[in-house]
């Protein structure tokens, strides 16, 4: 059998601003105790990849310069402005305020804008 991602966590030092900034960038709402729900867009596509050890999850946005205002107006860090591969993806990348990075995918709906 096949093993599908079931689940996923962010880590951080503060709970609070952790919470507040996902719900204000992408309006996750995150209980007391730190759960959440979020979408999915069916099969989750993944990569491996020979840099260093980390792993980077990324997100769906209509629009991801706007989206990296939103990260920068909550206390998070651009790394990577918006920045496109060529029939393949529009992509940037954030720090939230506690570290951790994340992608940004541009979407049109359901289907992520190949360039």
């Amino acid at each position: 059998m096949v093993a599908p991602v079931v689940f996923f966590d962010i880590a951080g030092p503060d709970a609070r601003t952790q919470a507040d900034f996902y719900f204000e960038v992408f309006d996750w709402k995150i209980g007391t105790d730190g759960r959440f729900n979020v979408p999915t867009s069916g099969n989750l596509q993944g990569a491996l990849r020979q840099d260093p050890a980390e792993k980077v999850i990324y997100l769906g946005v209509a629009d991801v310069t706007a989206c990296l205002a939103k990260v920068e107006a909550q206390g998070g860090i651009v790394i990577q402005p918006r920045f496109e591969v060529p029939g393949v993806v529009i992509l940037g990348l954030f720090a939230d305020p506690a570290g951790n990075r994340i992608g940004l995918v541009e979407m049109d709906g359901a289907e992520v804008k190949a360039p």
